[in-house]
Protein backbone atom coordinates (compact mmCIF):
# COMPACT_ATOMS: atom_id res chain seq x y z
CA UNK A 1 0.00 0.00 0.00
CA UNK A 2 1.05 3.70 -0.70
CA UNK A 3 0.51 7.12 1.35
CA UNK A 4 1.02 10.43 0.31
CA UNK A 5 1.84 13.86 1.80
CA UNK A 6 0.23 16.63 0.02
CA UNK A 7 1.32 19.90 0.72
CA UNK A 8 3.45 22.94 -1.50
CA UNK A 9 6.61 23.46 -1.26
CA UNK A 10 7.53 19.73 0.95
CA UNK A 11 11.51 20.35 1.10
CA UNK A 12 11.03 20.96 4.67
CA UNK A 13 9.41 17.75 5.63
CA UNK A 14 10.49 15.06 7.73
CA UNK A 15 7.33 12.67 7.47
CA UNK A 16 8.29 10.38 4.51
CA UNK A 17 11.82 9.66 6.53
CA UNK A 18 9.44 9.45 9.69
CA UNK A 19 6.54 7.52 8.52
CA UNK A 20 8.83 4.65 6.10
CA UNK A 21 11.07 3.81 9.37
CA UNK A 22 7.91 3.33 11.21
CA UNK A 23 6.38 1.52 8.13
CA UNK A 24 9.08 -0.86 8.49
CA UNK A 25 9.41 -1.17 12.42
CA UNK A 26 5.79 -2.72 12.61
CA UNK A 27 6.68 -4.97 9.70
CA UNK A 28 4.65 -3.12 6.82
CA UNK A 29 7.45 -3.88 4.42
CA UNK A 30 5.51 -3.02 1.51
CA UNK A 31 4.05 0.05 2.20
CA UNK A 32 5.85 3.17 1.23
CA UNK A 33 5.14 6.77 2.10
CA UNK A 34 5.84 9.88 -0.52
CA UNK A 35 6.01 13.20 -0.32
CA UNK A 36 4.16 14.71 -3.16
CA UNK A 37 4.52 18.82 -4.13
CA UNK A 38 0.99 19.17 -5.39
CA UNK A 39 0.74 22.89 -7.41
CA UNK A 40 -2.53 24.58 -6.67
CA UNK A 41 -3.93 23.88 -9.74
CA UNK A 42 -2.93 20.37 -9.31
CA UNK A 43 -4.96 19.26 -6.10
CA UNK A 44 -8.13 18.22 -7.29
CA UNK A 45 -6.12 15.52 -9.82
CA UNK A 46 -3.24 15.09 -6.74
CA UNK A 47 -6.69 13.96 -4.73
CA UNK A 48 -8.14 11.66 -7.13
CA UNK A 49 -5.12 9.46 -7.61
CA UNK A 50 -5.44 8.89 -3.39
CA UNK A 51 -8.46 6.78 -5.34
CA UNK A 52 -6.31 4.06 -6.67
CA UNK A 53 -6.87 0.93 -5.14
CA UNK A 54 -2.78 0.65 -4.19
CA UNK A 55 -3.27 3.92 -1.60
CA UNK A 56 -4.90 4.00 1.67
CA UNK A 57 -4.41 7.66 2.25
CA UNK A 58 -2.50 10.49 2.79
CA UNK A 59 -1.51 13.41 5.02
CA UNK A 60 -2.12 16.68 3.82
CA UNK A 61 0.18 19.78 5.28
CA UNK A 62 0.63 23.57 3.97
CA UNK A 63 -1.32 25.76 2.16
CA UNK A 64 -3.94 22.60 1.37
CA UNK A 65 -5.49 22.09 4.90
CA UNK A 66 -8.70 23.91 4.33
CA UNK A 67 -8.52 23.72 0.46
CA UNK A 68 -8.91 19.85 0.14
CA UNK A 69 -12.00 19.60 1.83
CA UNK A 70 -14.10 19.82 -1.41
CA UNK A 71 -12.29 17.15 -3.03
CA UNK A 72 -13.10 14.45 -0.41
CA UNK A 73 -16.61 12.12 0.14
CA UNK A 74 -16.85 13.60 3.61
CA UNK A 75 -14.73 14.77 7.08
CA UNK A 76 -14.74 13.03 10.33
CA UNK A 77 -16.72 15.28 13.33
CA UNK A 78 -13.59 17.10 14.34
CA UNK A 79 -12.59 17.82 11.43
CA UNK A 80 -15.85 18.88 10.75
CA UNK A 81 -16.08 21.11 13.89
CA UNK A 82 -12.20 22.57 12.59
CA UNK A 83 -12.84 23.12 9.32
CA UNK A 84 -9.29 21.97 8.35
CA UNK A 85 -8.18 18.18 7.30
CA UNK A 86 -4.42 17.41 7.60
CA UNK A 87 -5.08 13.34 7.99
CA UNK A 88 -7.19 11.51 4.72
CA UNK A 89 -8.11 8.08 5.23
CA UNK A 90 -9.15 5.74 2.67
CA UNK A 91 -12.67 3.82 4.06
CA UNK A 92 -15.45 1.48 2.38
CA UNK A 93 -18.15 3.05 1.19
CA UNK A 94 -21.45 2.10 3.05
CA UNK A 95 -23.20 -0.67 1.05
CA UNK A 96 -26.39 0.87 -0.71
CA UNK A 97 -29.75 -0.34 -1.73
CA UNK A 98 -30.20 -2.10 -5.09
CA UNK A 99 -33.23 -1.83 -7.04
CA UNK A 100 -34.10 -5.53 -5.87
CA UNK A 101 -33.89 -4.54 -2.57
CA UNK A 102 -29.88 -5.60 -1.41
CA UNK A 103 -27.31 -3.96 0.00
CA UNK A 104 -24.89 -3.28 -2.69
CA UNK A 105 -20.72 -2.71 -2.61
CA UNK A 106 -20.01 1.14 -2.33
CA UNK A 107 -16.81 0.81 -3.19
CA UNK A 108 -14.83 2.97 -0.90
CA UNK A 109 -14.62 6.59 -0.19
CA UNK A 110 -11.73 9.66 0.68
CA UNK A 111 -12.85 10.69 5.22
CA UNK A 112 -10.76 13.64 6.15
CA UNK A 113 -9.43 13.65 9.66
CA UNK A 114 -7.75 16.28 11.84
CA UNK A 115 -5.08 15.07 14.25
CA UNK A 116 -3.68 18.02 14.70
CA UNK A 117 -5.48 19.72 17.60
CA UNK A 118 -4.80 16.38 19.55
CA UNK A 119 -1.22 15.95 18.56
CA UNK A 120 -0.49 19.59 19.73
CA UNK A 121 -2.50 19.21 22.96
CA UNK A 122 -0.70 16.13 23.66
CA UNK A 123 3.47 17.44 22.80
CA UNK A 124 2.07 20.72 25.60
CA UNK A 125 1.32 17.79 27.96
CA UNK A 126 4.60 16.56 27.63
CA UNK A 127 6.18 19.72 28.24
CA UNK A 128 4.47 20.25 31.03
CA UNK A 129 2.24 23.34 29.55
CA UNK A 130 -1.54 23.77 30.96
CA UNK A 131 -3.19 26.31 29.84
CA UNK A 132 -7.17 25.60 30.72
CA UNK A 133 -7.97 28.63 32.28
CA UNK A 134 -5.23 30.47 30.55
CA UNK A 135 -4.74 33.11 27.76
CA UNK A 136 -3.36 31.80 24.54
CA UNK A 137 -1.85 34.11 21.69
CA UNK A 138 -1.91 31.87 18.10
CA UNK A 139 -0.14 33.97 15.49
CA UNK A 140 -1.83 32.88 12.20
CA UNK A 141 -5.15 32.30 10.97
CA UNK A 142 -4.60 29.40 8.48
CA UNK A 143 -5.35 25.30 8.82
CA UNK A 144 -2.92 24.91 11.72
CA UNK A 145 -4.24 28.00 13.63
CA UNK A 146 -8.02 26.41 13.47
CA UNK A 147 -6.53 23.53 15.21
CA UNK A 148 -4.84 25.13 17.80
CA UNK A 149 -7.88 27.53 18.03
CA UNK A 150 -10.21 24.54 18.67
CA UNK A 151 -7.69 22.55 20.92
CA UNK A 152 -8.04 25.60 23.36
CA UNK A 153 -11.10 25.40 23.39
CA UNK A 154 -11.72 21.54 24.47
CA UNK A 155 -9.98 22.85 27.47
CA UNK A 156 -11.30 26.34 28.38
CA UNK A 157 -8.50 28.27 27.42
CA UNK A 158 -9.23 32.17 25.67
CA UNK A 159 -7.34 32.91 22.73
CA UNK A 160 -6.40 35.83 20.69
CA UNK A 161 -5.57 35.95 17.32
CA UNK A 162 -2.71 37.99 15.42
CA UNK A 163 -2.72 37.54 11.64
CA UNK A 164 -1.98 39.61 8.47
CA UNK A 165 -5.59 38.78 7.02
CA UNK A 166 -8.21 40.09 9.50
CA UNK A 167 -11.28 37.96 7.07
CA UNK A 168 -9.58 34.70 7.76
CA UNK A 169 -9.54 35.45 11.14
CA UNK A 170 -13.15 36.33 11.83
CA UNK A 171 -13.64 33.11 10.75
CA UNK A 172 -12.02 31.07 13.69
CA UNK A 173 -14.99 33.30 15.80
CA UNK A 174 -16.65 30.08 15.40
CA UNK A 175 -14.81 27.44 17.44
CA UNK A 176 -14.62 29.17 20.54
CA UNK A 177 -16.60 31.41 22.44
CA UNK A 178 -14.05 33.61 23.36
CA UNK A 179 -11.47 34.91 20.82
CA UNK A 180 -10.20 38.71 20.46
CA UNK A 181 -8.95 39.68 16.85
CA UNK A 182 -5.83 42.57 17.06
CA UNK A 183 -4.01 43.42 13.91
CA UNK A 184 -0.68 42.56 13.17
CA UNK A 185 1.22 45.82 13.99
CA UNK A 186 3.87 46.45 16.95
CA UNK A 187 1.16 47.74 18.82
CA UNK A 188 -1.14 45.16 18.25
CA UNK A 189 1.39 42.36 18.86
CA UNK A 190 2.22 44.05 22.23
CA UNK A 191 -1.48 44.58 23.52
CA UNK A 192 -2.14 40.74 22.35
CA UNK A 193 1.05 39.25 24.22
CA UNK A 194 0.15 41.25 27.31
CA UNK A 195 -0.36 38.00 30.14
CA UNK A 196 -0.47 35.75 27.72
CA UNK A 197 0.68 32.08 28.64
CA UNK A 198 1.14 30.66 25.41
CA UNK A 199 2.26 32.40 22.79
CA UNK A 200 1.80 29.92 19.41
CA UNK A 201 3.40 30.24 15.94
CA UNK A 202 1.06 28.63 13.04
CA UNK A 203 2.35 30.68 10.22
CA UNK A 204 5.27 29.15 7.91
CA UNK A 205 7.50 32.63 8.97
CA UNK A 206 11.04 30.35 10.13
CA UNK A 207 10.28 27.18 8.62
CA UNK A 208 13.47 25.88 6.47
CA UNK A 209 14.78 27.30 3.64
CA UNK A 210 13.92 30.45 4.67
CA UNK A 211 15.20 30.66 8.12
CA UNK A 212 15.53 33.90 8.81
CA UNK A 213 12.05 34.43 9.05
CA UNK A 214 9.77 35.35 12.58
CA UNK A 215 6.78 36.31 12.97
CA UNK A 216 7.51 37.88 15.97
CA UNK A 217 8.04 42.22 15.35
CA UNK A 218 10.86 43.82 16.12
CA UNK A 219 11.17 45.67 19.31
CA UNK A 220 7.85 43.97 20.92
CA UNK A 221 8.63 42.53 23.80
CA UNK A 222 7.70 38.92 25.25
CA UNK A 223 5.04 38.73 27.66
CA UNK A 224 7.07 37.62 31.15
CA UNK A 225 6.44 33.85 32.25
CA UNK A 226 4.91 33.12 29.05
CA UNK A 227 5.68 29.91 26.87
CA UNK A 228 6.87 30.00 23.07
CA UNK A 229 5.65 27.03 21.01
CA UNK A 230 6.80 27.51 17.24
CA UNK A 231 4.46 24.89 15.23
CA UNK A 232 7.79 25.14 12.71
CA UNK A 233 9.91 22.14 12.99
CA UNK A 234 12.64 23.00 10.41
CA UNK A 235 15.17 23.73 11.83
CA UNK A 236 15.51 22.01 15.00
CA UNK A 237 15.72 25.96 16.28
CA UNK A 238 14.03 28.36 15.24
CA UNK A 239 14.06 32.23 15.04
CA UNK A 240 11.50 32.31 17.14
CA UNK A 241 12.60 29.81 19.61
CA UNK A 242 15.86 31.80 19.95
CA UNK A 243 14.04 34.97 20.31
CA UNK A 244 11.85 33.81 23.13
CA UNK A 245 14.89 32.05 24.98
CA UNK A 246 16.91 34.82 24.82
CA UNK A 247 14.16 36.67 26.60
CA UNK A 248 14.53 34.41 29.28
CA UNK A 249 11.46 32.18 28.12
CA UNK A 250 10.77 28.73 27.71
CA UNK A 251 10.32 27.78 23.73
CA UNK A 252 9.96 24.53 21.71
CA UNK A 253 9.28 23.76 18.02
CA UNK A 254 6.34 21.67 16.84
CA UNK A 255 8.26 18.26 16.54
CA UNK A 256 6.51 17.04 19.47
CA UNK A 257 3.72 18.00 17.46
CA UNK A 258 4.35 16.57 14.41
CA UNK A 259 5.41 12.88 16.03
CA UNK A 260 1.92 12.79 17.82
CA UNK A 261 -0.28 14.05 14.81
CA UNK A 262 1.94 11.18 12.50
CA UNK A 263 1.17 8.82 15.33
CA UNK A 264 -2.54 9.29 15.58
CA UNK A 265 -2.44 9.28 11.71
CA UNK A 266 -0.69 6.19 11.25
CA UNK A 267 -3.05 4.14 13.51
CA UNK A 268 -5.90 5.25 11.62
CA UNK A 269 -4.07 4.05 8.63
CA UNK A 270 -2.53 0.83 9.28
CA UNK A 271 -4.60 -0.17 12.66
CA UNK A 272 -1.21 -0.56 14.68
CA UNK A 273 0.03 1.15 17.61
CA UNK A 274 2.32 3.73 16.49
CA UNK A 275 6.01 3.67 18.02
CA UNK A 276 6.43 7.58 19.41
CA UNK A 277 9.42 6.93 20.53
CA UNK A 278 10.94 5.35 17.43
CA UNK A 279 9.39 7.69 15.03
CA UNK A 280 10.89 10.99 17.02
CA UNK A 281 14.41 9.63 16.93
CA UNK A 282 13.97 9.15 12.94
CA UNK A 283 12.41 12.58 12.56
CA UNK A 284 15.88 14.12 14.89
CA UNK A 285 18.37 12.02 12.92
CA UNK A 286 16.92 13.36 9.55
CA UNK A 287 16.66 16.39 11.15
CA UNK A 288 20.08 16.94 12.80
CA UNK A 289 21.56 15.72 9.31
CA UNK A 290 20.45 18.43 7.14
CA UNK A 291 21.89 20.72 9.51
CA UNK A 292 25.30 18.43 10.04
Amino acid sequence: MRLALLGYPLSHSLSPVMHNATLAHVGLSDWSYEAWPVEPARLGEAVATLRGSEYAGANVTVPYKEAVIPFLDGLTPVAQAIGAVNTIVKRPHPPAPSSKGERESGGEELIGHNTDAAGWLADLHALGVAIAGQIVLVLGAGGAARAAVAGCASVGASVRILARRREQSSRLQSLISHLEIFEYTPSGLRRAAADCALIVNCTPLGMAPNVDGSPWLDGVPFPPGAFVYDMVYNPAETRLTRQARAAGLRAATGLGMLVEQGALAFELWTGHPAPRALMRAAAEAELNSRFA
